[in-house]
């Protein structure tokens, strides 16, 4: 898990050869804390098919403005630079990892 700010944003998403998840979260939010375990296990089941990173909101308000972040959690796959899958909100395992799956070659 890469802990994503400004500073390697561009180098560790927008040039990662591997896909990049990326958690925006803050640490008082409560759905944000709920899904950390479930990005957690992702990034264990995934080591080497996609990278896993987070961005706190809080202290990367550039980083959540550039990408229209309004609620957390959100998390985004970004594929070559790109971002390809959305989602919003608390999500179970299972739909992430199908989610996922699909961007994934």
């Amino acid at each position: 898990m890469i802990t994503i700010d400004q500073n390697n944003f561009q180098n560790t998403v927008m040039e990662s050869q591997l896909p990049v998840l990326v958690d925006f979260w803050a640490p008082w939010c409560g759905p944000c804390r709920m899904v950390a375990p479930i990005v957690e296990e992702i990034a264990a089941e995934f080591e080497g098919k996609i990278q896993v990173g987070k961005i706190n909101v809080d202290e990367n308000q550039e980083l959540a403005g550039q990408f229209a972040v309004m609620s957390i959690p959100t998390l985004c796959l970004f594929v070559k630079g790109n971002p390809v899958l959305r989602l919003v909100g608390f999500r179970q395992k299972r739909e992430l990892v199908a989610e996922i799956t699909k961007h994934l070659a």
